[in-house]
């Protein structure tokens, strides 16, 4: 069905082009590197037809091309226009020239896995819905065709009637938190439209225990409740709230935005190379979370200049939404009395307090730019454009941001720690061993071994987790008896008086309704 979906399209471009009449073309394709492989191919064979074969625009749409690039398929041409697109021009853009859409079948879909921690980027089958979507889109203004590269047989059994919905296939830690906040306990009888796995809910409640939002017995504590104030992913949100501890509060925030947006750096088809060099100017070798202070830091030194961010191929329209958003989390902070303190050069605190949030995504270096993560043991690499390279050897241990699947398990926004950091800042998950020679070696404790990683307090750690549980039994249990007893205790009063209004009566009538008493 799907064999080769980018040369199938190119041909059915070329058929199009060369044998309908006049009107523009629309082609769905994945992602990036299959919007710039079409677009290639496209115009290589254009070009072996020989000069006699009408000109054509070829224009590619995604959403890392600069904003300037992204406003050209809307300006009017004498030509033929081709546009690739990813699945965002099923419903947010409507192009009014479009007579021709090639609609692959496929897109690209972001799927959560509860058990490792990551996220994969997955080529799968589009939805019925999206199809008839993509149809939709062929001659808006008039008559239009829809060339569907997959059979009729395909489209009936192997696409699924709507979309997955997404709480069914994405991290509920901030979900999770909200719902805990409206004094939901037992999440996993809630009523949800579409229910997510239960596994995704229990990974969830766990990270938030491991962040200290929940206490034992599943309860939200003080630091939970100022963490559901923030409109982010909850490790995010208790970097900020650390920050003032930490004393570094200024550029823990400036970090946080700086992660609500997307990659704010571009990297145009023809200049690679010119674009990699401008971004190794902001490179901060020990971390890529530094880097993007660096970047943010240099444009306001700049008087958030647009032409700066273009000359350095950076997106102008992500700074000026992350400059937004850190105005809107001042706001938030300042609701929540949280100081604004910045450490000057002192940069390892920076780190430090990044590590605070993120120990639970900890790696241990493996080989060359391999890592394996201390807690699952998923193996985890380096991507190619961090900042970390630039420190010419790659760290022992590291903290990443989240972990993205492509064609490898790969860091997203790294920062090189101190093993002894996450000793101090989660000492029930980690432990310090001294071996023979005296070298420190750093150990994930495991789930049997909770109280041997507080000093070999085991038991003690134990007995007093279990006590919190048997206590919240038993006040869950005493609260459901009192309200029982509230309604079947008999009244004992000797009957209530009412006012009944009937119509046609001008005064009510007083009723009284007689009680039963029990035990006389």
């Amino acid at each position: 069905m799907f064999e080769d979906y980018v040369d199938a399209a190119v041909k059915q471009a070329i058929k199009v082009h060369l044998q309908y009449p006049k009107g523009d073309i629309l082609v769905f394709m994945t992602g990036q590197e299959d919007i710039e492989a079409t677009c290639l191919l496209l115009h290589e064979r254009l070009n072996r037809l020989g000069e006699n074969v009408p000109k054509i625009v070829i224009l590619p749409i995604y959403s890392q091309l600069p904003s300037d690039f992204q406003a050209r398929i809307f300006e009017k041409t004498e030509y033929r226009k081709c546009i690739v697109a990813t699945n965002i021009a099923e419903t947010s853009l409507t192009l009014d020239g479009v007579k021709y859409v090639i609609d692959t079948g496929l897109c690209k879909l972001k799927v959560y896995n509860p058990k490792i921690g990551m996220d994969a980027l997955q080529i799968t089958p589009i939805s019925q819905a999206n199809a008839n979507q993509r149809g939709g889109r062929a001659g808006r203004t008039g008559p239009g065709v829809c060339f569907r590269l997959y059979t009729d047989s395909a489209f009936r059994s192997e696409m699924w009637e709507n979309n997955i919905p997404e709480i069914q296939r994405t991290n509920l830690s901030n979900v999770v938190l909200l719902l805990k906040s409206l004094n939901i306990d037992n999440l996993l009888e809630f009523d949800f439209m579409d229910p997510p796995p239960q596994d995704t809910i229990l990974n969830s409640m766990f990270q938030l225990w491991m962040l200290e939002a929940l206490d034992n017995t599943g309860g939200l504590t003080s630091l939970g409740r100022k963490m559901v104030e923030f409109p982010l992913d909850p490790p995010l949100s208790k970097i900020l709230i650390m920050s003032e501890r930490f004393g570094c509060s200024a550029e823990i925030i400036t970090i946080v935005s700086m992660l609500s947006v997307p990659s704010i750096f571009f990297r145009p088809k023809d200049r690679e190379a010119e674009s990699d060099a401008s971004r190794e100017k902001f490179f901060v070798p020990e971390s890529d979370h530094l880097t993007l202070l660096n970047v943010y830091q240099q444009w306001k030194n700049n008087g958030y200049s647009s032409d700066w961010a273009s000359e350095h191929f950076i997106h102008i329209k992500s700074l000026r939404k992350v400059r937004e958003v850190r105005q809107q989390l001042l706001d938030i902070m300042k609701m929540q009395k949280i100081a604004l303190v910045t450490c000057g050069n002192h940069w390892d605190v920076i780190r430090k307090c990044i590590c605070s949030g993120y120990f639970h995504n900890a790696a241990k270096l493996k080989g060359i730019g391999e890592y394996v993560n201390l807690r699952t043991g998923i193996p985890c690499v380096l991507h190619p454009s961090s900042s970390i390279y630039a420190l010419g050897y790659t760290p022992d241990y590291v903290v990443y941001h989240e972990l993205i699947m492509t064609t490898k398990e790969y860091m997203s926004c790294v920062t090189a720690i101190d093993p002894v950091w996450l000793v101090e800042l989660a000492p029930l998950f980690f432990s310090i061993k001294e071996n023979f020679s005296g070298a420190i070696r750093y150990n994930k404790a495991s789930s049997n071994n909770l109280g041997s990683t507080l000093g070999g307090n085991k038991n003690e750690d134990l007995k007093n987790m279990e006590k919190q549980m048997t206590e919240a039994l038993k006040k869950k249990s005493e609260s459901r008896y009192s309200n029982i007893e509230q309604f079947t205790e008999p009244r004992k009063t000797k009957g209530i008086f009412s006012e009944i209004v009937y119509p046609g009566l001008k005064t009510p009538t007083r009723k009284f309704t007689p009680r039963v008493h029990y035990g006389k």
